[in-house]
């Protein structure tokens, strides 16, 4: 058995206590949205919580009543509306706005109130770096310890938080292997299609002075036959015996370069939730290839919410 198929059947995977940051966007908007759904499906408690400027962009005199900090008083009255929205549906919900900078409020919350689910909204312009909440999304999926659910600016609509097709995006790296068992548990959970996703990076064929170009091409396509029969022998191991499905679960191999190859399989497969790991690096050559490009750039496209794990 994978050292991911043991991680898979000891881990337990739920959602007590969800984390959603909002700057009362439209983005946001949708991102609390996709967070009360999955706190009804899961009976989640749901902290809400709006950091506002480290500093109040003008002086106020100390003794000025607390309505005069007008920054203050009108996230208090969103907030307010907030929770009658959040009564109205049952859900059980705690209203935080914090001053100071966004990850030192989120990354507080997440270790006094132990979050298992960080849930955020993005602009459309900037991608990532231009969270609902201010350039910190790098920072978030850097160092948030807890998964992270980041709805992008093409995601249309993610309320019911009804994932009926998730596609797990794997390197086969420790990021992926702690991802793994929430795509696992979200499928089984929801009864969902769980379809398995590894690209392969293409590559270029070069003859030698010594080969002919047809040699080195019949060696490139040998290659890629193995290489893809391996990974697709990877992709099935993953999966812990005994484990049953309402759908039989689908193993996808490329050959293609990423993000792009992520996006297209799941545009293909129309899925309703991505589930892949963030991995961490410590040099420009490999960020460039695996880590916060990928992220950034599969969170930005997908027509889908986005869960990620930190390696």
């Amino acid at each position: 058995m994978s050292a991911t198929a043991q991680i898979s059947e000891q881990k337990q995977i739920g959602f007590k206590h969800i984390l959603v940051a909002t700057d009362f966007s439209p983005a946001s908007e949708r991102a609390t949205e996709c967070a009360l759904g999955i706190a009804r499906r899961y009976g989640s408690r749901v902290t809400l919580v709006h950091a506002l400027l480290p500093e109040p962009r003008k002086p106020i005199p100390m003794d000025s009543p607390r309505d005069l900090d007008r920054e203050r008083f009108k996230a208090e009255q969103r907030m307010t509306e907030l929770a009658v929205k959040m009564s109205r549906i049952g859900i059980s919900s705690h209203l935080r706005i914090e001053r100071g900078p966004v990850w030192d409020v989120l990354s507080s919350l997440i270790q006094l109130e132990d979050i298992d689910l960080l849930v955020l909204g993005t602009h459309g312009r900037g991608g990532i770096k231009k969270l609902a909440l201010g350039s910190v999304a790098e920072e978030v999926l850097r160092r948030a310890d807890c998964p992270v659910l980041t709805l992008g600016p093409k995601v249309a609509d993610a309320a019911s938080a009804n994932f009926r097709r998730i596609l797990f995006a794997t390197d086969f790296g420790p990021a992926s292997a702690k991802a793994f068992p929430y795509a696992l548990s979200l499928a089984k959970d929801q009864g969902a299609k769980l379809v398995f996703v590894h690209m392969i990076r293409p590559m270029p064929a070069i003859a030698n002075a010594y080969a002919p170009a047809v040699c080195a091409a019949e060696d490139l396509i040998e290659w890629e036959m193995t290489a893809k029969q391996d990974s697709l022998k990877k992709l099935r191991e993953l999966v812990p015996a005994g484990t049953t499905f309402v759908v039989p679960p689908e193993c996808v191999v490329r050959t293609d370069f990423l993000p792009e190859g992520i996006l297209d399989a799941a545009a293909e497969h129309e899925v309703d939730l991505i589930v892949m790991g963030a991995n961490r690096a410590d040099s420009a050559r490999i960020i460039s290839h695996i880590p916060w490009a990928v992220s950034d750039h599969v969170i930005r496209e997908a027509r889908c919410p986005v869960l990620t794990l930190r390696g």
